[in-house]
């Protein structure tokens, strides 16, 4: 059996066409008390490059992603937390969950029958020869860096915009400063058109608090970060429950 990665967290941000969809902070922090739109077409670009530096040096930061799609009513919810060489992520819709770890040396991931099938697209045989086991990946294999490149820091900038196209505005918002950066993604012959807004903090250091988007056909998602600067320890799964890929054969 080839236990490929099918589907690896890089699909987080921006993936509509895999059903996470890639939505700015309104029911949080409540209706903006000031807005200036900023037409300069060069003050984009240096939020941007401000931004990118900021998630840069950071240890770590938490995820809390919510998608729905347009054709279902289930929702699909991922928790994580993103280190700079480990990771872990917890995904769930309706009864279905998966879970991923990564460490400097292994990757991990272990779900339900439901979630090995309808989320990380394995075939009913696999999920049942996997059981409740943790499948491992050791540093070095495609699978291993397939994931560790998904839940680890660098995977943010991910959600960063080019320049052109994004239109930038300040917020004010119960005395914080907010940079909110709009731009919209074409339809490919596999993908909508999707409407993106980030928001970024605009005092101190310049990081992503939410992004949002929707796509034409309605389906959205939210990716709300927080705790920047945390650092991010993932401990291995339990010997006992762990199999490496190799010992799966079907």
């Amino acid at each position: 059996m080839d236990l490929s990665v099918q589907r690896s967290v890089p699909s987080l941000f921006h993936a509509l066409a895999l059903g996470i969809t890639a939505l700015v902070i309104s029911a949080a922090l409540g209706t903006a008390a000031y807005a200036g739109v900023v037409t300069t077409s060069s003050v984009p670009s240096s939020v941007l490059k401000t931004t990118m530096a900021a998630i840069s040096k950071q240890p770590g930061v938490h995820l809390v992603i919510t998608a729905k799609s347009s054709s279902s009513s289930s929702t699909e919810k991922i928790i994580a937390d993103f280190g700079t060489e480990s990771g872990v992520e917890n995904i769930s819709k309706g009864k279905a969950h998966l879970a991923v770890r990564v460490t400097p040396t292994y990757a991990y991931v272990s779900g339900n029958s439901s979630g090995l099938t309808t989320i990380l697209g394995l075939s009913s045989a696999d999920a049942k020869e996997i059981g409740k086991e943790w499948v491992s990946w050791k540093a070095g294999m495609s699978q291993y860096t397939d994931l560790k490149s998904g839940i680890t820091i660098s995977s943010v900038t991910a959600v960063i915009p080019k320049a052109e196209g994004t239109k930038l505005s300040t917020h004010v918002t119960k005395g914080a400063k907010l940079y909110v950066l709009k731009w919209t993604t074409a339809a490919t012959s596999s993908s909508p058109k999707i409407s993106n807004t980030l928001t970024v903090s605009a005092r101190g250091a310049t990081l992503p608090v939410e992004e949002t988007a929707t796509t034409s056909g309605g389906a959205k998602e939210t990716t709300v970060f927080s705790k920047w600067g945390k650092h991010v320890l993932v401990s291995a799964p339990p010997i006992t429950s762990t199999i490496s890929n190799s010992q799966i054969t079907g």
